[in-house]
């Protein structure tokens, strides 16, 4: 099913879904069961859910709802990709295959539409966090990946969990600059993908539009929301990009559906 004013594709990241947020779940879920059926393509940038241990834990019902609404929208005809995100780089195959999703590198370059573009998480361009990025080159090999997926799936939730503790209290002191992504690192990127016209990526949880200008070439840089308390999407078709509201009005002021009781937080962080 496409339509809705003509061909086009749609980007989102940093959804960090998990059970604790039904809400927003149930929001993403009538999101891909409406908008994004009217897309050629929907593109996933990242930090679908708030973490992944594994894909032996696709029988998850959460992870189940998820993976069945992705395995719908894929075979009514929109295209589905992924990149993997900081909470969620051990997504593999397994999953790929159960979701009908197909896995990008990071960076990823395409053309849609007539525009150049790259496509990244946009974990990597946050160089000024020095320490994270050691951790990141750490977690990303195929040795550390293949020895943590080894052990238990519980042991692996709990370490992931004292790692997001961890993580917290680290970045509570840290400035927010230093989490932000570091603009030489931008510029290097656009100069090694032969200066694309768009860069699009997630990661900062810091929605905004910034025109570049590096070694005399033009490029727009979009960066994507997150889905903590309302969704956010953003539409690319042959006049450019476009944010897109994705509505909020089943959610109260602290972003649980109306109607559904508190349960306790995994708030969503970078």
């Amino acid at each position: 099913m496409h339509s809705a004013s003509g061909p086009h594709s749609l980007f989102i990241s940093d959804l960090h879904l998990c059970s604790s947020r039904p809400a927003i779940t149930a929001l993403f879920l009538d999101f891909l069961s409406s908008t994004a059926l009217q897309a050629d393509a929907l593109y996933v940038l990242g930090d679908l859910f708030e973490y992944w241990a594994g894909d032996d834990d696709l029988d998850d019902p959460h992870h189940q709802a998820v993976i069945t609404a992705f395995q719908q929208l894929h075979s009514a005809g929109t295209n589905t990709y992924f990149i993997h995100g900081n909470r969620d780089f051990l997504i593999g195959a397994r999953f790929a295959a159960a979701s009908g999703m197909t896995l990008l590198t990071d960076p990823c370059a395409l053309t849609l539409y007539g525009h150049n573009l790259v496509l990244s998480h946009g974990d990597a361009l946050c160089t000024d966090d020095t320490d994270y990025q050691k951790f990141r080159q750490q977690v990303r090999t195929a040795d550390w990946q293949t020895g943590f997926l080894s052990l238990p799936l519980a042991t692996r939730k709990a370490q992931i969990e004292a790692l997001r503790q961890r993580s917290e209290q680290e970045k509570s002191h840290k400035s927010m600059q230093i989490m932000d992504v570091n603009g030489d690192a931008v510029d290097a990127l656009l100069r090694a993908q032969d200066y694309p016209a768009l860069l699009i990526h997630g990661h900062t949880h810091r929605p905004g539009h910034h025109t570049l200008v590096v070694d005399g070439r033009q490029c727009e840089r979009w960066v994507l929301g997150d889905w903590y308390e309302q969704g956010s999407c953003l539409r690319l078709d042959a006049t450019g990009c476009q944010p897109l509201p994705v509505s909020a009005g089943c959610l109260t002021s602290d972003g649980l559906r109306k109607g559904v009781p508190r349960q306790p937080a995994c708030r969503a962080h970078r």
